[in-house]
């Protein structure tokens, strides 16, 4: 698991636009990294919906989005123009990036343990340095808190 302090993971990888996202692309920008389950489903799809209506304030913060979750560029395609997102979204199917970031782990589920994604955001400055990061985030309020925190910050 990374840290605040870290420098945060370099990656690339496949978004639903087909386009393709790399750290590295944000240096000198503030970048709202969140890792989530999947596509359609009510959270995930409540997460994504909360940073899309946050977003034009983010960016006035001089912040971009992106979620990253295994599924398909092509289900990130269908999920966004279901739902009107405007955030980034990437696939990192086989979850290497979202292990990097210490977000993949052992859940329990119904008395069932399997390996998945555990809701996460991390805040990485310009400098590509995770300053703040949010574990086993609960979705309601997240997106402000998300905002508030890079306020405080600036």
């Amino acid at each position: 698991m990374v840290e605040i302090g870290d420098v945060a993971p370099q990656f690339c990888l496949p978004g639903g636009d087909e386009q393709e996202y790399c750290l590295k692309d944000y240096l000198g920008k503030w970048l709202v990294l969140y890792f989530y389950p999947k596509d359609n489903t009510s959270g995930c799809t409540r997460e994504a919906v909360d940073f899309t209506a946050a977003l034009p304030v983010l960016q006035d913060l001089g912040a971009a989005v992106l979620g990253v979750s295994r599924d398909s560029p092509a289900s990130h395609r269908k999920f966004a123009e279901k739902h009107s997102l405007k955030v980034m979204l990437a696939s990192d199917q086989e979850h290497k990036v979202t292990e990097a970031y210490g977000a993949w782990a052992l859940k329990k589920m119904y008395g069932k343990e399997s390996y998945g994604v555990i809701r996460t955001t991390f805040l990485i400055d310009p400098q590509g340095k995770i300053v703040h990061i949010w574990k086993k985030v609960a979705v309601k309020g997240h997106a402000d808190a998300v905002v508030k925190k890079l306020q405080e910050l600036q």
